[in-house]
């Protein structure tokens, strides 16, 4: 390897970790473009896609599925309380455990918006195969739970 190969490696513009950083920033950029008529943040649409999945969830779940600091969520949560998307409600049986609803308006959001998503999706990884998609989903997976361990 030449002496200017091993620099350009050292450089951050060449660092994998900051091509990923890029990459994270671009499919954000995109995915807020096709949230914005919604008037959604991409976290705002991760959480809507959970509670589509099962409503009514503790709040330590979503933030176990989210991969989130409980005070992030908690401040993404005021704001779609108060955008009427869901609502928070104490459990019956046990009154430390706050459950996650959806409203009526959130639950419309999901008859438009996860086709608008997954439409972005095809369009982003349409240059990749399924197979190299699978390829590099796992990779990243890998990765992610490497450098997660403690």
């Amino acid at each position: 390897m030449s002496t200017k190969q091993l620099w350009q490696q050292k450089q951050s513009v060449y660092n994998l970790g900051y091509r990923i950083k890029l990459l994270s920033q671009a499919l954000n950029r995109r995915l807020q473009d096709v949230l914005d008529p919604f008037g959604l943040t991409p976290f705002q649409w991760e959480v809507l896609d959970c509670l589509w999945q099962e409503d009514g969830v503790p709040t330590s779940t979503l933030t176990k599925q989210l991969q989130q600091l409980g005070g992030t969520l908690t401040g993404v949560l005021d704001v779609m309380e108060k955008r009427g998307l869901v609502y928070r409600e104490r459990d019956q049986n046990d009154r430390r455990v706050c459950r996650i609803w959806l409203t009526e308006a959130g639950e419309q959001l999901r008859e438009i918006v996860p086709s608008v998503v997954n439409t972005l999706k095809q369009e982003t990884f349409e240059c990749l195969s399924e197979q190299e998609l699978q390829l590099l989903s796992g990779l990243v997976d890998r990765i992610i739970a490497h450098t997660s361990q403690d």
